[in-house]
């Protein structure tokens, strides 16, 4: 037999030395086509989350939209442009085509704040596409033009074919991350940045340049209802809720819708809802032009207020989104919050208007030093002695010369560049030079560079009047559109509607609302939660329970509202106490004690009720059988608060009204706390 062929190339290397266990674990293989592998990977990578998929700290921008917003400012004439156009000569600094840039500065006229269009964009409440780029144009708005380019202040790099320069980063003047908002799907990370309203970044930038405290909540374009409890600044996570108004008993209008959805997303979710039995519907009809208006018809037997609660609990109505912030950061991606965000922003924002009026300051400088130069030339005629004048180096000696005696006059030293200039003025300014004209022109660049000189002193006062201006004058533009239950927790628990009866039989020891009981029945929404406080006194906040087992010493059911004042009275066998106190922040399902242990509750309710009449058990030689007590005497504090003595006595019972029983015509004295 012959000896097998010898293989070449790297499936043969590869084959010759296979990975082989040493002390139980696998052995990195370190050959040509792995350490290939390895690094074109992490090229890959790197490019992929510094280069296209997430946002730079620095203006708030990924590259696509930057380098648009850099095309729009090479093109910006104050006409609207082509997009087809704009893609065409983004693409010479983007490489992944005219059809992404088209895609990305579609995205960025939807957002309303740096570029206009006009023409068919899309609509972003139906999801309808937008016209072929051929056929819409564009162009900055002025927030754009006037907050974020500056050519001086840019920084350039060569293009990915080095034909052309492309900026690094754009002098933004704006916090673009946070008023934006981006997603972002990179190599082993994504971002998720929800947008915030214009005018309250603004005011937060303005807090923080005063040092004083401030809270950021998103806003979104298509409006909707948000809770925003578990936001963490930007680190965890929103609900959102489609705006639901009842039109008669049996139809309802979604009138706002929440992000990540469209008109004809949340109709499919309700039809399939509807197909699945979650929900009952007879109609439902999209009148949807350029608001949002989706008609919903209950069937016979379902009620409005049922139907808004079902949508709410089964359809994207109400929608849950994770914020989690990623931004390129000195080339690094890095994780943060949006206060560090924005403190980082104002930082940019001051620097940059420090350099701005560093670099006013030098032009004024300038121009001061030639206009007094050129009076000087022009008035003490300097200019006639280089008429005699034969060879360049005379010229400039004698224009030197002539200025020597005005030397204190001068701004500074006279420069070579300065004598070109003063020779390239024409005879005809010389001869129509106005000495009054010009003295008024130097006064006027005196003063706007003893004004800049002044900003630069009281920097961070200038800083607050250039966001109190651009607050001013683009505040009513951009008005907040979704609503957060700091603003509107009331209509927000309205549009939910108490469709639920929470009810308890005692007999059986149920509570819910399928329970046909006769206590408490008590109207919740889906999204309430319950608090349960028992005889012996442990309480607990449970979720909204249909049918749960409690037993029969349930005293007490209720909504958890943690600021309000509840009376209790208790005895502990020796004595009995009477205390007010709030409930406060709990957590879900775990047991508290409201009163000692080994003690049961004689009365509670929400509340302070104006009088309690406490009634005593008979006993021998006993003078008083009846009291009356106001709670009101006592303090509100916590529930582990022992509250002020009652009695030694056995009471019999303690009441909120008269009973059975009560004697009108016995003495009845009233309990006084100290």
């Amino acid at each position: 037999m012959s000896a097998p062929k010898k293989k070449s190339g790297v499936i043969a290397e590869t084959e010759a030395a296979p990975a082989r266990p040493r002390n139980g674990k696998p052995t990195r293989i370190e050959l040509p086509l792995h350490r290939r592998v390895d690094a074109s990977f992490l090229q890959y990578a790197s490019y992929v989350i510094r280069d296209r998929a997430i946002p730079n700290l620095a203006d708030g921008l990924k590259p696509v939209q930057r380098r648009i917003l850099w095309s729009l400012h090479e093109k910006d004439d104050g006409r609207f442009i082509k997009v087809a156009t704009i893609s065409g000569h983004c693409a010479q600094y983007h490489p992944h085509g005219e059809a992404a840039i088209s895609d990305a500065l579609v995205v960025l006229v939807n957002k309303r704040y740096l570029i206009e269009g006009q023409g068919n964009f899309g609509n972003i409440f139906t999801g309808d596409p937008p016209a072929a780029p051929r056929y819409i144009e564009c162009r900055l708005t002025e927030l754009a033009r006037t907050e974020i380019f500056n050519d001086d202040l840019t920084e350039f790099v060569p293009s990915y074919d080095g034909r052309n320069q492309e900026p690094v980063a754009l002098p933004s003047k704006l916090p673009l991350l946070l008023m934006l908002g981006t997603e972002g799907i990179a190599v082993g990370m994504s971002c998720k940045i929800l947008p915030h309203n214009f005018p309250e970044l603004l005011q937060a930038q303005i807090a923080i340049l005063k040092k004083q405290s401030f809270k950021l909540l998103p806003d979104f374009p298509t409006g909707g209802l948000m809770d925003a409890r578990e936001y963490k600044d930007g680190a965890g996570g929103i609900k959102v809720r489609a705006k639901i108004k009842t039109r008669d008993d049996s139809t309802v209008i979604i009138k706002e819708i929440p992000p990540t959805t469209t008109t004809d997303s949340l109709i499919a979710s309700i039809e399939d809802a509807a197909r699945k039995g979650k929900i009952k519907v007879k109609s439902v009809n999209d009148f949807t032009s350029e608001d949002v208006e989706i008609e919903i018809k209950a069937p016979g037997g379902v009620s409005a207020e049922q139907l808004v609660d079902a949508l709410y609990a089964f359809t994207d109505c109400e929608v849950t989104i994770a914020s989690r912030i990623i931004v390129i950061k000195n080339n690094r991606p890095v994780e943060m919050t949006v206060s560090e965000v924005l403190k980082e922003n104002t930082a940019q924002l001051v620097d940059t208007l420090k350099r701005e009026l560093q670099l006013k300051e030098k032009k004024l400088e300038d121009e001061l030093h030639f206009r007094t130069l050129e009076r000087i030339f022009i008035e003490e005629r300097i200019y006639k002695k280089i008429e005699q004048c034969k060879t360049n180096e005379a010229v400039v000696a004698a224009v030197h010369n002539g200025f020597k005696p005005f030397r204190r006059q001068l701004q500074r030293e006279l420069t070579e560049a300065d004598v070109e200039r003063l020779l390239a003025v024409r005879i005809r300014r010389i001869s129509l030079f106005d000495i009054n004209k010009h003295r008024e022109e130097m006064e006027k660049v005196k003063a706007d560079l003893a004004e800049t000189r002044k900003n630069l002193k009281t920097l961070t006062k200038y800083v607050i009047g250039h966001l109190e201006g651009l607050l001013e004058k683009y505040g009513p533009l951009y008005p907040r559109l979704t609503k957060s239950s700091r603003y509107d927790e009331v209509d927000a628990k309205e549009a939910a509607f108490k469709a639920f009866k929470v009810a308890y039989d005692r007999e059986s020891g149920y509570v819910g609302y399928k329970v046909s009981g006769e206590e408490f029945n008590l109207e919740c929404t889906k999204f309430d939660k319950i608090v349960l406080v028992f005889k012996d006194g442990h309480y607990k906040v449970t979720e909204l329970p249909e049918k749960m087992f409690v037993g029969p010493e349930l005293f007490y059911c209720g909504l958890p509202e943690r600021d309000r004042v509840f009376t209790c009275a208790y005895t502990d066998r020796k004595a009995s106490y009477l205390k007010r106190f709030k409930f406060g922040g709990t957590i879900l399902n775990k047991a508290y004690l409201c009163i000692p242990d080994k003690s049961r509750i004689l009365f509670f309710a929400p509340d302070t009720p104006k009088i309690l009449y406490v009634r005593y058990k008979p006993a021998p030689h006993q003078k008083i059988s009846q009291q009356t007590c106001a709670p009101s005497q006592i303090e509100v504090k916590s529930p582990k608060t022992r509250g002020r003595q009652i009695s030694n006595k056995d009471i019999s019972s303690v009441t909120a009204e008269p009973t059975r029983g009560w004697d009108e015509k016995a003495t009845t004295t009233q309990i006084v706390f100290g």
